[in-house]
């Protein structure tokens, strides 16, 4: 009796990691992996409440604060895989500790940032400070599957899309009641307590080394093998696999593109076309050396996987849209104070975690990416009915209304790209898969200023909805033709 009770106490709490039950998933990961990945959403979304205080504080136009939407994202775009790569090749546990660590060294110069350029510096670390969390969750879960032999992720990947789809839409609420407590700052200042606890979960918690770290050198494995047989038996150093020259290149393709997308002008013509020639220069490089930073050929031959990322693009593409347009609009054109803008889109946060709590266990992703397309489509309709004098309760029922695909796409993408994507390029791939919403951001960025040129009043408003309804009609074409989400089965680790 007492053997069996022991075992079975040890079963349930001792970590898979200090010599727990094999077949197990270690639940000690998962508070670190969920704190870590909730840094970026947290921080895209409460910045939404503070753009128009910041204005006013710094004497700053709404032209020169989108920076600090779009610097963030500039730095994460870049950032996720840049990082997720390195995070298949080294391990989760260091780059998770250094990126969370710039999080709270951001904080701190935002909280005290004297003007507007600074504050932009601080919001470009913190956007590379929260790019490891998320490529190192996801790195994790799939090194767990290889260790246990089972794959059943369905749980933790949940945990993740619905603390970020959470976080996301709770962001403009907490960022609104931030701001009312102690100003603007606040928002910035709130990075120092969460870097200092991922810190200290990162460390106690996180593996010095998994499975998969080993096995994303895989590509090197046999010329590896090769090639340290000729050196003597010395084990070549891994950093020698780091494609230096094709991150830079990819880091000015996406710098150009997305600073173009901000605010193309014609002037600006030479930005798409030096986009164009680094982007021609990146594939050049990938598709010669034996250790891409992406194996194009790879991804290429991956159809699914590009679908999956362009449906992410689109999904966000309307999501941000709505987020910073519609909360603009609420402040702007209808009025409202940040804080009161903040508490009409809590309906928004309620029906996004609702909706990914009830259907998060089970993949289903062709199914949620149809309803989450279709809930969008009947969302924009809904925005070109919006009047400056529209009643509180509508507005709260519109942001409600588009929690719904909040709930559903971004969980729909993540499953699908877990399945999809070669399990020793996971973090680079999850990077990507990040990319493509931050490249969705932008292009919302971009349209919410080219729509708000002259102050965020209805008929931008209604402009706005037009452009959001496109995506979201074209985001269900795609998902409708692509017969490849109807056969997405869980596989062997």
């Amino acid at each position: 009796m007492i053997p069996t009770l022991r075992a079975r106490f040890q079963q349930r709490f001792t970590p898979a990691g200090d010599g727990g039950p094999p077949d197990r998933f270690d639940r000690r990961l998962i508070a670190p992996m969920v704190l870590g990945s909730v840094l970026n959403p947290v921080n895209s979304s409460m910045i939404a409440v503070a753009l128009v205080p910041i204005g006013s504080a710094l004497g700053a136009p709404p032209s020169q604060t989108a920076w600090l939407v779009s610097g963030l994202y500039l730095a994460t775009a870049v950032g996720q895989p840049v990082i997720g790569r390195l995070v298949d090749m080294f391990g989760p546990r260091r780059l998770y500790l250094i990126g969370t660590a710039m999080v709270g060294v951001a904080g701190l110069l935002g909280s005290v940032a004297p003007n507007l350029g600074a504050l932009v510096a601080a919001r470009v670390l913190l956007g590379f400070g929260t790019s490891a969390a998320y490529p190192a969750a996801m790195h994790l879960t799939r090194s767990e599957a290889e260790r246990t032999g089972r794959d059943s992720p369905a749980g933790v990947l949940t945990a993740l899309a619905v603390s970020a789809q959470t976080v996301s839409v709770i962001g403009p609420t907490l960022g609104g009641l931030l701001i009312g407590l102690g100003g603007w700052r606040t928002i910035f200042l709130v990075n120092v307590p969460l870097s200092l606890a991922c810190l200290v979960l990162g460390a106690l918690r996180l593996p010095k080394a998994t499975k998969i770290a080993q096995g994303a050198q895989g590509a090197q494995g046999a010329q590896g093998a090769d090639r340290a047989a000729d050196a003597g038996g010395v084990p070549v150093p891994v950093a020698r696999g780091i494609d230096l020259p094709g991150m830079a290149l990819f880091a000015a393709l996406l710098v150009a593109l997305m600073v173009f997308l901000m605010k193309p002008r014609a002037e600006d013509w030479y930005l798409p076309v030096l986009a164009l020639l680094a982007g021609a220069a990146f594939a050049r490089r990938e598709l010669r050396v034996p250790e891409p930073f992406i194996d194009l050929r790879v991804l290429g031959g991956n159809g699914p996987l590009l679908a999956t990322f362009l449906r992410q693009f689109l999904s966000y593409t309307t999501a941000y849209a709505f987020l910073y347009g519609f909360t603009q609009w609420l402040e702007e054109g209808r009025g409202l104070h940040a804080a009161a803008a903040g508490l009409v889109l809590l309906p928004l946060s309620l029906t996004g975690l609702l909706v990914s709590a009830i259907t998060g266990r089970r993949e289903a992703v062709r199914g949620k990416l149809v309803v989450g397309s279709l809930v969008q489509i009947a969302g924009c309709a809904a925005m070109l009915t919006l009047q400056a004098g529209s009643a509180l309760w509508l507005l709260a029922a519109v942001g409600a209304l588009m929690g719904v695909p909040q709930g559903l796409n971004g969980l729909a993408n993540q499953n699908a790209l877990y399945r999809q994507a070669d399990p020793a390029r996971i973090g680079s791939a999850a990077g990507l898969l990040r990319t493509f919403m931050y490249l969705g951001a932008m292009a919302a960025s971009a349209a919410d200023a080219a729509f708000f040129q002259h102050g965020a009043d209805t008929g931008g408003l209604h402009h706005l909805s037009l452009f959001m309804l496109a995506g979201a009609v074209l985001l269900l074409a795609v998902t409708v033709i692509d017969r490849s989400l109807g056969t997405l089965t869980p596989r062997k680790a």
